[in-house]
């Protein structure tokens, strides 16, 4: 289930009502939608858009999608660290963001115009949107794997535009892990979320 940190007013919220109600007025959408049982351990991306085609149509339908696919990401992703790397710097895109996150986790950063950074952790059956234009950095939880489904406007996707100077410098991910912690003696303190 999704959870927020606003790491610079020492705050979490992990209600979904709450959730929806936080992320409202930045223009980001939050749902729930049910995974059990919907598709098996070793589901095609096919059988995946398949078993959740409803509630994509919908989403096409009202957001002027038009293409929907179906990424996965795991340790054994060839080149992991850098196609992570175009992701894990501060960027905005010029169309909404939208993810449906079918196994794994992640957190995306958020940093709005109206108001503090926050990070939203995203596990399966979690579904949201970034806005286009919006300020925000991916990254992925310590276990490294995520299968989303990703809706587009633009059938050859997006690009991601940085910023010059983005904060995403002073903030470090929110789910690292067991296994990231036992190394961060061995480096000089950040703001964690």
């Amino acid at each position: 289930m999704a959870s927020i940190s606003v790491p610079d007013e020492n705050r979490t919220i992990t209600d979904p009502a709450e959730i929806s109600d936080f992320l409202k007025p930045f223009g980001i959408w939050y749902e729930k939608w049910d995974v059990a049982g919907r598709i098996g351990e070793k589901a095609t991306n096919e059988e995946i858009l398949e078993a959740y085609k409803p509630e994509i149509d919908r989403l096409k339908e009202q957001g002027g999608f038009v293409t929907a696919d179906v990424i996965n990401v795991s340790p054994e992703t060839p080149n992991l660290d850098a196609l992570l790397d175009k992701f894990n710097k501060e960027h905005t895109h010029s169309e909404d963001e939208v993810r449906f996150t079918v196994e794994g986790s992640g957190v995306f950063h958020i940093n709005p115009e109206n108001g503090p950074v926050f990070a939203v952790l995203v596990e399966s059956g979690d579904l949201i949107n970034v806005p286009r234009d919006t300020q925000h950095w991916f990254n992925l939880c310590s276990d490294r794997h995520i299968r989303c489904i990703r809706l587009f406007e633009d059938p050859s996707g997006w690009t991601p535009h940085y910023m010059d100077d983005g904060v995403h410098v002073k903030y470090s991910p929110l789910c690292w892990g067991p296994d990231y912690l036992a190394k961060a003696d061995d480096i000089d303190p950040v703001v964690k979320l």
